[in-house]
């Protein structure tokens, strides 16, 4: 799960997240929405709109845009009806790629999504070719002070995570989505804030790149997500320190 977890570090290192706050809101809201509308909008009947207002909430989404998009969802206001589509393809070096959508013109959606792919050295695939490589997965980030290592692995293995990582200034915790709540909980239990929450995709095998297309795919990767109707884009990459060092020192 290398490619995720260098990428999604890379992210919040640099502050991409702060500095596309907008977008952001956008395909939060997009979620909020979808979730509403075929779970209902009771939060606490219906896991993933309160797994989205969670993530909401992390990124400082004030109260009534949540509540708005929460009743867009279940048609008390009107409001754009939105479908999720999957793409699949691949990227440079051969790294598969796995894109989730949101989108109220399908086919606009797919013919950007292709030519954003086929100008950076990308290509769609079929439905099939590349999602049975990655497995749904829950990611919390939680600041590194919080809490000792050892104390913080012990803490979220007990509430049932998969798995931590110490990735300098923060912990990052992977936990099956049956367990993403209850991790989630048991560090609110113990006062440790939660800087980032989402549902994510890990990829079961990873590609190494060398630093022309580690560089290509990370550039790729950006791109897609920066399409508003691209919820998120997942890969398999895996590249050396010495590239993640530049990346880091690019900001």
């Amino acid at each position: 799960m290398s490619g995720h977890s260098k990428w999604s570090t890379i992210k919040h290192k640099k502050g991409a997240l702060d500095a596309k706050r907008g977008k952001i809101f956008t395909k939060l809201i997009k979620e909020i929405t979808v979730a509403a509308r075929l779970g209902g909008g009771d939060i606490d009947a219906n896991p993933r709109l309160r797994a989205s207002v969670a993530t909401a909430k992390t990124q400082n989404m004030p109260a009534d845009n949540i509540a708005r998009a929460i009743k867009k969802g279940t048609g008390e206001l009107e409001g754009v009806h939105y479908e999720e589509m999957t793409y699949e393809g691949y990227g440079p070096g051969g790294a598969a790629i796995l894109i989730e959508v949101m989108t109220d013109n399908k086919n606009r959606t797919v013919g950007e999504v292709r030519t954003i792919l086929g100008k950076n050295g990308g290509n769609m695939g079929e439905n099939g070719c590349v999602a049975w490589m990655f497995e749904k997965k829950g990611l919390i980030l939680v600041n590194a002070d919080a809490m000792g290592e050892d104390e913080m692995l012990e803490l979220v293995l007990e509430a049932g995570g998969d798995d931590m990582q110490d990735i300098g200034d923060q912990y990052e915790i992977i936990t099956a989505i049956e367990n993403f709540e209850a991790v989630q909980k048991a560090l609110a239990e113990k006062n440790v804030a939660v800087t980032f929450s989402e549902l994510t995709a890990i990829p079961q095998n990873t590609v190494p790149m060398d630093e022309k297309n580690g560089r290509s795919i990370l550039r790729l990767i950006d791109l897609l997500e920066d399409h508003d109707d691209v919820q998120k884009a997942y890969s398999n990459f895996d590249i050396s320190d010495e590239v993640m060092a530049a990346l880091e020192q690019d900001s």
